[in-house]
């Protein structure tokens, strides 16, 4: 199961990508490479959402990290992730990511409750290899 879900991430990551931008979602610090998007909970299959106990709902964002080491071999990294989102009306919510482990690949999840064409600034605390360092980024959701 552990196997689906990264081929749909990754499959939903790839459409999406090709539907709201050309450029990759993703920032370098020193080493680092950190993949980020943030999608509609809708995107995900519902027998997917029920095994990682996600609500799917027009209203609910996820949020995806995935840290990746440039200078080994491009392997994940383990890392502590936290961080917030805050609308355009100063309300914050506080990102609770949970750890998904599938054989070498790492990836952290949070979700987002939203409204229609919402748009959310995040700031996103990464600490890895002895390293913090602050994703920050910008995305609009729309209510499908």
């Amino acid at each position: 199961m552990m196997r689906t879900l990264s081929r749909l991430i990754a499959a939903t990551m790839l459409f999406s990508f090709s539907q709201l931008t050309t450029a990759e979602q993703l920032q370098e610090f020193d080493n680092l490479q950190v993949h980020y998007i943030a999608l509609p909970s809708t995107f995900l299959q519902p027998d997917i959402a029920n095994q990682y106990a996600i609500k799917r709902s027009k209203y609910t964002g996820i949020i995806n990290i995935a840290v990746i080491d440039k200078n080994n071999q491009l392997n994940a990294v383990k890392s502590q992730i936290s961080g917030s989102g805050k609308n355009l009306l100063g309300q914050t919510e506080i990102l609770d990511f949970r750890e998904i482990i599938e054989g070498k690949a790492i990836y952290y999840m949070a979700i987002y409750p939203f409204t229609n064409e919402e748009i959310v600034n995040f700031s996103i605390k990464i600490n890895s290899q002895n390293k913090t360092n602050i994703l920050k980024f910008q995305h609009k959701f729309y209510v499908d």
